[in-house]
């Protein structure tokens, strides 16, 4: 896949797609979570909206150091050399999906309370199957697509400048 035009090529690309997945997927899977565990009101919004950046910022900590060595391992282990892209971009989201729930179902309401407690873990097999649920369709069918795009994009761009120049 080293010449895919829907996956970052660099650091800096890197970094332009971690920042529309998260973006975009914090902004959207925290006030769903939220909104249904709580209800769907104004005030539940604005509180949700309150600890996104500290969320952000825990995802944006996670995804590098924890998530993508793990990620990596589990893909080369499922996928075989015959998958394709959409194969590989399934298992990806599957297990970074499944590692991220796990961890901010816990972390992410311990933001959410403002303390660490027993709580999230107390009510961890009720609280993960929905949030698991959440972010895999949100990641599958809005924030994954989006990067590839830009990623597409971008590759496009920087090809027809380097076929003008």
């Amino acid at each position: 896949m080293h010449g895919e035009t829907r996956l970052p090529r660099g650091g800096k690309e890197f970094i332009l797609f971690l920042a529309i997945i998260s973006i975009l997927s914090v902004n959207i899977i925290a006030p769903l979570i939220m909104a249904f565990k709580f209800g769907f009101t104004k005030d539940v919004y604005v509180d949700t909206l309150k600890v996104i950046p500290f969320v952000w910022v825990c995802v944006i900590i996670l995804v590098p150091f924890v998530v993508n060595p793990l990620v990596t391992k589990l893909v080369q282990k499922f996928a075989g050399p015959t998958d394709g892209f959409n194969a590989r971009v399934l298992f990806t989201i599957l297990f970074s999906v499944t590692i991220l729930s796990v961890l901010l179902t816990v972390i992410g309401s311990w933001i959410g309370m403002g303390e660490i407690s027993w709580k999230p873990i107390h009510t961890f097999f009720y609280d993960w199957p929905r949030n698991f649920f959440i972010a895999f369709w949100v990641e599958t069918l809005i924030a994954q697509p989006v990067a590839r795009f830009a990623m597409k994009k971008l590759h496009e761009s920087q090809a027809r400048k380097t076929v003008n120049a």
